[in-house]
């Protein structure tokens, strides 16, 4: 934790929906709440996972919100139902943005050709409803870019989520004017050192910070916990990490990331 860490943090990506949660969720809202954590985006990540995404936020307003999309690992569920239902839910104001979606050539648990059509049509629906859109990206950034590439003209805003990619591919999301998020994966010893030396090149009006809970709990937690599942109540770690590779004090960081995801998500 980081005490001087000032409130009101917005956690860009949590799922909550995660089955994890389940035992003591106040108890994890709580515990955000009281470590600054002013906002949450629950990530949507498949069709009943958008659903209870967009419930939580019904039953939290002011401080839960919610995206609506498909993972690209769930792009083979993607069907016609699917796609009404994403539809259905991007028109209601607790849903900031469509996503999660992209494309994942790493663990391919979908098809390729079924996570570009699903990417595709998720895509579509950010063009139709013109909200922001919540993107994932691994080992796929040729076709994912092609895919953006082709309708950047008519999206809106864009973040690319948990960024632990290249030098150049940051700079192709920054050229196309996309937003990026950062995780506690900058906390890595064994694999987040270059996201170090990466982090200062993202303008302060594109940065946003996030968890991705119950994933990439940090690993230079002190003391650590006794499990293994990463919370809201996390962020200000993940923020005062940003701040020390970015070389700035952490209230700034804190100011600047909170300032550009109430933008991005049109937070009131």
């Amino acid at each position: 934790m980081t005490p001087q860490t000032p409130a009101e943090l917005v956690d860009i990506g949590a799922n909550l929906t995660h089955e994890s949660f389940r035992a003591d969720f106040d108890a994890v809202l709580a515990r955000a709440r009281a470590a600054g954590v002013a906002r949450i985006i629950v990530t949507g990540a498949s069709a009943a996972g958008s659903r209870a995404a967009h419930a939580l936020a019904r039953q939290h307003p002011g401080f839960l919100h919610a995206t609506a999309g498909v993972h690209p690992h769930h792009a083979h569920e993607y069907d016609a139902a699917t796609d009404a239902l994403l539809r259905e839910l991007a028109a209601t104001p607790v849903v900031k943005a469509v996503g999660e979606t992209g494309l994942d050539y790493y663990r391919d648990y979908s098809p390729r050709t079924a996570q570009l059509a699903a990417f595709e049509r998720q895509l579509a629906i950010a063009v139709d409803c013109g909200k922001p859109l919540f993107l994932h990206q691994r080992d796929a950034h040729a076709d994912f870019i092609a895919c953006l590439d082709r309708v950047r003209g008519r999206l809106g805003r864009i973040v690319v989520h948990c960024f632990t990619g290249t030098r150049a591919e940051l700079v192709d999301y920054l050229d196309r004017d996309c937003h990026i998020g950062i995780t506690g994966w900058i906390c890595d010893e064994r694999r987040g050192l270059h996201l170090r030396e990466l982090v200062g090149l993202i303008p302060p009006d594109r940065l946003m910070i996030e968890t991705d809970a119950p994933y990439l709990l940090p690993r230079d937690l002190v003391p650590k916990p006794s499990h293994r599942r990463n919370e809201p109540m996390y962020l200000p770690h993940v923020c005062a990490a940003v701040a020390a590779a970015r070389g700035e004090e952490v209230a700034l960081t804190a100011a600047t990331t909170t300032a550009t995801a109430r933008a991005f998500f049109a937070l009131d």
